[in-house]
């Protein structure tokens, strides 16, 4: 965990989150600024800063990850949906730690 990161403040339940899924490994909830009518993100409770960082070890948990998507978008009614995952600053990563944004629900946009 990071102490200065808004994510594992969300994991260990120090800020709020309209949470629709958690395990040992990882957190779901809605994001706070959304860009479509379905906008959640999968978190991995595991401090991770981004895609870049990971190593053969994060395999599992990156699976895992992309395996919950499309469970939790057909519990909140996607019949399609986008996954996007944004790497360092230049890829549009605002929160240094890895999430996979999961969209839908008509109108999602090309980039969050």
């Amino acid at each position: 965990m990071s102490a200065d990161c808004i994510f594992c403040k969300i994991v260990d339940g120090s800020i709020p989150a309209k949470r629709i899924y958690e395990d040992d490994d990882v957190i779901a909830f809605h994001d706070i600024n959304p860009s479509a009518r379905v906008h959640f993100l999968i978190v991995p409770k595991l401090h991770i800063e981004s895609l870049a960082s990971c190593e053969a070890h994060d395999q599992a948990l990156l699976g895992k990850m992309l395996l919950l998507a499309p469970k939790l978008a057909k519990e909140q009614g996607l019949a399609g949906f986008k996954t996007l995952i944004n790497t360092g600053k230049d890829g549009g990563q605002l929160v240094f730690h890895i999430h996979v944004h999961v969209l839908g629900g008509g109108n999602v946009p090309l980039t969050v």
